[in-house]
């Protein structure tokens, strides 16, 4: 009987030091970006969370590819999607950035929407979040279409809740019947892209009016899915092909150890995310640009919860 039960202890921790020293191997492979001079020193953690729509790696036979690669897709790359996700003692809580928002962007000093510091890369994306919002952003995370599509797929989908059936032609979403939908990883990309979200009701099509508000709640809510998802999973099998599925599609801050990674990904386990949305309003630049800007005093509030000490914009 002792055999026994040693033997089964020490298969345990066999494949616990394997999948250790699997992970380890993974984690190695991720690409690494050179930020740790422009990162925050100080306490608390804050993660950069940046979805890339570069179109690199999409197959043209992807079911989807109309919607990525038509001829009106941008060339080189820009964050399609920019959260904070500030882990701490008294919580977790998700900051998004509208893409749209009106802002200096850092070492150029041109006016632009945020999305478009991603153009200089992470570096100036993350100077002019620090610059312009007094964020202090300690991490660094970047995943591109693929990896994002793979990683859903290998969940086993994400189930959402659909008020009414939706659809938007430009993202290729389309979601014939209301109520909860298993997303696999296409349609879950398709559904946090969608900037024209158009519904069904009472068989009139409505698209919804806020559009990059709307945007940001709806990848905050698929978010809090996933985190919900990746937290009820056990098995192990399972977690290396979540993990697989992203690897290639990654891009990491150099400071970021793998110590840091397992204890995220433990906290995943138990996280209840808390969504936080800027206060902003719609407007239209004198050149007929569609932006938003701050509502003051309501931004900085939000923006102290993040560790910022108030935005220089709004």
């Amino acid at each position: 009987m002792l055999r026994t039960v040693l033997a089964v202890v020490l298969v345990v921790v066999l494949l616990a030091a394997g999948g250790l020293l699997w992970g380890y191997q993974e984690f190695r492979s991720i690409e690494r970006v050179e930020l740790a001079d422009v990162l925050a020193s100080a306490d608390g953690t804050n993660y950069l969370i940046v979805g890339s729509d570069t179109r690199e790696g999409i197959d043209p036979e992807d079911p989807n590819a109309s919607a990525i690669l038509g001829p009106d897709a941008p060339d080189g790359e820009r964050s399609d999607t920019i959260l904070v996700l500030r882990v701490a003692e008294d919580g977790a809580r998700m900051l998004s950035v509208p893409r749209d928002l009106l802002v200096t962007v850092s070492e150029t000093g041109q006016v632009g929407r945020i999305n478009a510091a991603f153009n200089g890369g992470p570096r100036r994306l993350i100077a002019t979040l620090r610059d312009q919002l007094q964020l202090p952003i300690h991490h660094y995370l970047e995943i591109d279409f693929v990896a994002f599509r793979d990683l859903v797929d290998a969940l086993g989908g994400i189930t959402i809740e659909f008020p009414h059936p939706a659809s938007d032609h430009m993202s290729g979403l389309n979601v014939p019947t209301a109520g909860p939908v298993r997303l696999d990883g296409t349609q879950a990309l398709a559904y946090v892209r969608s900037r024209y979200y158009t519904e069904w009701i009472d068989g009139r099509q409505v698209t919804e009016p806020t559009g990059d508000i709307g945007r940001v709640a709806r990848q905050q809510a698929f978010l809090s899915a996933v985190v919900s998802e990746v937290g009820g999973t056990r098995n192990p099998l399972r977690m290396m092909s979540m993990t697989s599925s992203m690897v290639d599609g990654m891009r990491i801050d150099d400071r970021m150890g793998y110590l840091d990674a397992i204890r995220l990904a433990l906290r995943f386990r138990s996280m209840e995310l808390e969504p936080t949305a800027l206060p902003t309003t719609n407007r239209r630049t004198s050149s007929g640009m569609a932006v938003l800007d701050l509502v003051q005093p309501g931004a900085d509030e939000v923006l102290a919860r993040f560790g910022s000490s108030g935005a220089t914009i709004g």
